[in-house]
C-alpha cells in the first residue's frame, strides 16, 4: 500500500522538477544572450519580434528601474521569501493540478530572475515584441512563465469560484 504522504511528495518533486526546467531554459537561454549579445544589440527575427539585450534593474515594466540600487536587494528578498512560500503551497497542495502548475511556473520565474539580480544587480532581458513604432517591454523566459503562472492562478480561481456555486 502507498502512502498518502509518499504521494504528495511525488507530485511535489514533479511541480518542483517543472520549475527546475523553466530556471534552467531562462538561465540557458540568458547566457547565450549575454554571449552573443552587447547591451541594447538586436537582430530583428520578424517584422515584429526582434531578439535585443537589455537590462531591468527594475520589477516589471521596469518599475523602479532608476532608484539608486536598493531595488535590487528589496526585488531579491521578495523574490526569495515569495519562493519559499510558493515551495510551502506546492507542499501543501500537490493534487490541485492547474494550482500547482501555476505556482510552479512562479516559481521557476521568479527563481531565474533572483539569480540574474544577484548576479548582475539586474535582470536580462531579450524578448521584444513590436508594431509599427510601439514596442512591449523587452522580457524574458522567467517573466513568461510568471505571467503564464499568473493567468493559470486567475484561471483556477475562477473555476474554483464557479464549481463552488
Amino acid at each position: 500500500m502507498v502512502r498518502k504522504s509518499s504521494l504528495g511528495a511525488g507530485r511535489m518533486l514533479q511541480w518542483l522538477g517543472l520549475s527546475l526546467i523553466i530556471l534552467i531554459a531562462d538561465q540557458f537561454t540568458k547566457v547565450l544572450v549575454i554571449g552573443y549579445y552587447q547591451l541594447g544589440a538586436s537582430t530583428e527575427v520578424t517584422s515584429f519580434f526582434n531578439l535585443v539585450r537589455a537590462h531591468n534593474s527594475g520589477a516589471a515594466f521596469s518599475f523602479l528601474s532608476d532608484a539608486s540600487g536598493w531595488q535590487r536587494w528589496f526585488f531579491s528578498v521578495i523574490g526569495v521569501l515569495a519562493a519559499i512560500l510558493i515551495v510551502w503551497l506546492l507542499r501543501s497542495h500537490s493534487g490541485q493540478k492547474l494550482f500547482s502548475f501555476a505556482m510552479a511556473c512562479i516559481l521557476g520565474g521568479a527563481v531565474g530572475n533572483v539569480i540574474d539580480r544577484l548576479l548582475y544587480g539586474y535582470v536580462v532581458d531579450f524578448l521584444d515584441f513590436h508594431w509599427r513604432n510601439w514596442h512591449f517591454p523587452a522580457f524574458n523566459i522567467a517573466d513568461s512563465a510568471i505571467t503564464i503562472g499568473a493567468t493559470c492562478l486567475i484561471l483556477d480561481e475562477l473555476l474554483r469560484v464557479r464549481r463552488a456555486r
